[in-house]
């Protein structure tokens, strides 16, 4: 994955906005960290990813799954940029998502297709593309 396509999957969930984070380049969601894109090793820190889930992602993928001493007492895995493809990220990144949504809002979103796409417009895009119509 390039940086501009790490860029493109992070900024494609709603709610999100390129700011900084402890004087770092990051994305945020709800106005709570994200994601960033760590220059020091080219790697996406990615959050809610439970120690024990980390743990089984570094041993079973080092090259793509590590963690440094910082990240190492945080519910966090890092991945790095060239070896993670853009719809594992997506689904990796979507834990966070969810975590910084308020639950209200959550409440009105349908997260098993696209994230932050309103139930609503999923099922009008889907009889968009069969050619149904909506009646009610």
């Amino acid at each position: 994955m390039t940086p501009k396509q790490f860029h493109a999957v992070a900024g494609a969930f709603p709610h999100t906005e390129y700011a900084t984070s402890y004087g770092h380049p990051a994305w945020k969601a709800f106005g709570k960290f994200f994601t960033r894109l760590r220059t020091e090793d080219d790697s996406v820190v990615i959050g809610q990813i439970s120690f024990e889930e980390c743990e089984h992602l570094i041993a079973a993928d080092p090259e793509t799954f590590h963690y440094t001493d910082h990240y190492r007492n945080y519910p966090m895995v890092l991945a790095r940029l060239s070896r993670i493809k853009p719809a594992e990220l997506k689904l990796m990144l979507e834990k966070q998502w969810c975590h910084n949504a308020p639950k209200k809002w959550l409440k009105a979103w349908d997260l098993s297709g696209d994230v932050g796409q309103p139930e609503a417009s999923q099922q009008t895009a889907k009889k968009k593309k069969t050619g149904t119509k909506e009646t009610r």
